[in-house]
């Protein structure tokens, strides 16, 4: 798709939509001229955490993660008497 600077300008909203959802890129002209591309960005996250996931390192059962087992102890003291004391 080919679209003018001020017709991306007037509808960026629009464009960035399109882009997303259909994964073509959209590129920008200047009086007929192509002098930039809008296009997806890939979801790096999803495929990093897939591959640690292929290789061992994490693991996941698709459920919402639970906490910690134990909360750590805290010697000497308060936690907020130790926020006070870094603050210093």
């Amino acid at each position: 798709m080919r679209v003018s600077v001020r017709e991306l300008k007037s509808h960026l909203s629009k464009y960035l939509h399109l882009v997303k959802t259909s994964g073509e890129p959209v590129i920008v002209t200047s009086r007929d001229t192509a002098m930039a591309q809008l296009s997806a960005v890939p979801d790096a996250k999803a495929s990093d955490r897939q591959q640690l996931a292929q290789e061992g390192v994490i693991r996941w059962n698709g459920k919402k993660p639970k906490g910690g087992r134990s909360r750590p102890k805290i010697k000497d003291g308060s936690a907020a008497a130790r926020v006070i004391e870094d603050r210093r």
